[in-house]
Parts: structure tokens; sequence; C-alpha cells
């Protein structure tokens, strides 16, 4: 009896699903349907895998505490390259590159910062907004360069970072780099510029990391003769500080390599610029070398930025001449030189 309920209402189901004419009717339809598609999330932004990033021990951390490596490329100055970041070169950047980081390299003299200081503070707000708005962290690299003692534009970078600190405390994604590469200056000077600045900055944003170049063009001391143990000896009085370390390989060898690892284990360090070339930017590509580097900043957790996201005429600006002013094209390989299609490969690796 069972047997034939269910038989009458299988039956009876079938008839409704005929519609005059032998067409489907509601519930044919109903079956014909393909199922909805599943909805698939967009792959985590740096910031959204990340978070807060912070100094724990001797690297970078993120959120929970983890340590982490950051990857990415700096501009060059926006004096001069800022028609290379653009919408499209930065859209590039976050998910062809998938870079972690992009760094504002704003110089201070070579017609920088001090000609026009609202116009290139001004640039530098929009460039953080435009890394934030695509998910990346953003560091902000007062590039003094020439004079190489930072405390000639202490006063300036009072007031740039205040107003810096000041308009974007409540972001996750920004570091400040307080002074690039200081120069035929001692140690001891650039502490005291550096513990001068970052009550500044603490006024405002207390939680974000600060960046401190190191002497002798931001080497550890020693393109000047010196080592990471000056540093060690008499470190900087602040918290949540990592000091910097710039390299070219073609021109950097085994005392840099080694000076690197040796300070990794004694001082938190970010590797806020480098090139496959020589010191000038320019020359050839020494990839065997680099790639030593990158092999031991990865083991080490050691992040790192290279230099530079640009189509200067020389070898380390990694697009092609003329690619800025054509505005791109800005994805793939093709529009790039040697060295920027290595570095893209190896930022895209860290994925």
């Amino acid at each position: 009896m069972r047997w034939q309920i269910r038989m009458r209402a299988v039956a009876a189901l079938a008839v409704v699903a005929l519609a005059p004419g032998g067409t489907v009717g509601a519930v044919g339809a109903a079956r014909a349907l393909p199922d909805a598609p599943t909805a698939v999330a967009a792959p985590a932004t740096p910031v959204e895998r990340y978070g807060k990033v912070s100094v724990c021990g001797r690297t970078l951390c993120d959120g929970g505490g983890r340590p982490i490596q950051l990857r990415g490329m700096s501009t060059h100055g926006l004096q001069w390259y800022a028609h290379c970041v653009t919408n499209g070169s930065l859209d590039a950047l976050a998910r062809d590159w998938r870079a972690d980081v992009l760094r504002i390299s704003m110089y201070i003299q070579e017609g920088g910062y001090e000609t026009d200081p609202a116009r290139f503070t001004a640039m530098v707000h929009r460039y953080i907004e435009d890394a934030t708005a695509r998910g990346m962290y953003a560091i902000v690299d007062w590039h003094m360069l020439t004079p190489g003692d930072p405390h000639y534009n202490l006063s300036r970078a009072k007031t740039f970072f205040a107003e810096i600190a000041r308009r974007h405390q409540g972001k996750t994604n920004v570091l400040y780099e307080i002074a690039n590469e200081p120069n035929g200056v001692s140690w001891p000077s650039v502490r005291s510029y550096a513990e001068q600045v970052i009550p500044v900055i603490r006024a405002h944003d207390p939680d974000s990391v600060v960046l401190v170049g190191t002497r002798a063009w931001s080497s550890l001391g020693v393109s000047e003769g010196s080592s990471e143990q000056e540093i060690v000896a008499n470190p900087v009085r602040a918290s949540n500080i990592m000091y910097t370390f710039h390299f070219y390989a073609a021109s950097h060898g085994t005392r840099y390599l080694d000076t690197l690892s040796r300070a990794a284990d004694r001082l938190p360090i970010f590797v806020t610029e480098f090139g496959t070339q020589t010191a000038s930017g320019d020359g050839t590509n020494d990839f065997t070398r680099s790639q030593r580097y990158l092999d031991l900043m990865a083991a080490k957790k050691i992040s790192w930025v290279n230099w530079n996201f640009s189509d200067d005429h020389r070898s380390g600006a990694v697009f092609k001449r003329g690619t800025c002013s054509a505005g791109g094209p800005w994805t793939g390989t093709g529009s790039l030189k040697e060295a920027g299609m290595w570095v893209r490969e190896r930022i895209r690796a860290g994925r």
C-alpha cells in the first residue's frame, strides 16, 4: 500500500512537470536550472593577511606575532618619475607583481621636498592612499642623500613626519623610513637624529614601525670601514624600530653579505633598497650574487625592497625607456628590462 501511494505521487509529479504542448513546466524548469556558481573570494591582500606589523625580537611580525617577510619595490625620486607611479602601474605592482610593499621615495634635495614642501607632502599623502587602496604596505622614505648629515634636514624632517603621522595614524600599513642613506657622519650623530625624529612620529602614531638609516649609505657602517657592532653597542633608544641595510650586488660582495648575515642575528634589519647592479644603479647585473642575498634574506626573514620602479635609463630601473610616458603596458614582462623581469619573478615567487 505504501508502495502504491509512493508510485501515484511520482506519477502525479511527472504530470505536473509537463506543461501544455509538451514543454517543461515549473518542476522541470527548476530541475533544469544549473547549480548556482560558488562565489570565489579574491585573494587576500598583504595587509589583510598580515594586519598591523610590528617588530618582535629581531624580525618583522604580523598582527599575530608571527615572523614575516615583505617584498616590494621603491619608486624613483618623485620629482623626476611621478609619471611612473599611476593607477595602472600600481594595479600591476599589486596584482601582477603581487608586491607586499611600496616604498615612496621622496628626495629632500635635488629638486625634491625643499623646493616645495606642500606639493611633495601632498604627493606622499596620495601615494600612501593609493597603496592602502590596493592592500599594500607603504614605506614613507625621507630620501636624504646629499648632504649626508641627516641633521641638515632635521627641522624639515620633524615638520614632514608630524604631518604624515597625523594624517595616517589610523592606518595599519604605514612604515616610516626617517633617513635614507646617512653618510660622512658618525653613528652617534645618526642615532641622535633618530632619537629626535622618532618622538615626533610617536606623538601621533605610537604603534607603527620606524626604519632607521645606518651610517655609510645605510651599509651598517661597512662602506666607511666600520660594522654593525657600533649599533649593537649603542642602539637607538626607542622601541618598534628596525635598522636599514642597502646593497648593490655587483659592487657589494662577501664582506657586505657577511655583515648582513651577522647583523640579522643581533638586530632587526629591513633592506629598504637593493639593486642587482653596481652602486650607481647601473651597469651589468650580477644575478648570481643577488640570489645569494635573496636566499639569505628569505632564510632570516629579512624584508626587502628593490630599486626602482621607473623607466630611468639605468639598468636598475625595471621598465624600458618610454614605458611611463606611453602609459604602459604595465603587466607582464614585455616592457621590462632584464633586472625588472628578474625581480618581478622573485616577488611573485613569494606567494
